[in-house]
């Protein structure tokens, strides 16, 4: 799937959640089956030869694109959930929001000791929660070569936020 094929399944919201906020919605690619199988095929054609042994995704959309990549690839799927929604012992990391913090969560055990894990998530923007989902993974022995997202919006600055690790993207907006 291109770029531009991509483009066309992306919804632009302007105005939301807030004035002045242009949102890229990812749910057209999901409504449309091609689209969806597309996104896969290229997550699985740029990552099947890179030693990946797990994908750890962020709640909820980045779930949607990880699960079944992770399928494909044959590997676990590790899940980086909000705060209180992973049952048993977890790790946390609390990370800054725009207005306000959050907390996210995984089960440290899930996590292969001393490997390279796919982080992926559905949208890059600042790059505050792949951050913190980078530095739970890291603390429970695993390794990210790479973060992935199907849209990567750079005016936000997230390579700075998730240097060194190298990010990828289907697809990348410049501007609001």
């Amino acid at each position: 799937m291109t770029t531009v094929e991509l483009d066309g399944y992306i919804r632009k919201i302007p105005d939301f959640p807030k004035k002045g906020v242009l949102f890229y919605d990812i749910t057209g690619i999901l409504v449309e089956p091609r689209a969806f199988t597309g996104c896969v095929d290229a997550i699985t054609a740029l990552y099947q030869d890179k030693g990946i042994v797990a994908v750890a995704a962020v709640e909820a959309r980045g779930f949607l694109f990880a699960a079944p990549f992770a399928i494909r690839m044959g590997i676990p799927l590790i899940l980086i959930r909000k705060q209180g929604k992973l049952p048993g012992k977890t790790l946390a990391k609390a990370y800054a929001l725009e207005y306000g913090q959050a907390t996210i969560e995984i089960h440290p055990e899930d996590v292969p000791q001393g490997k390279p894990i796919l982080l992926m998530d559905d949208l890059i923007a600042t790059g505050g929660t792949l951050k913190a989902a980078w530095e739970l993974i890291s603390a429970a022995g695993g390794l990210v070569p790479e973060i992935f997202g199907i849209v990567g919006l750079p005016f936000f600055h997230y390579d700075q936020v998730l240097a060194p690790v190298p990010v990828r993207t289907l697809i990348t907006y410049q501007s609001e």
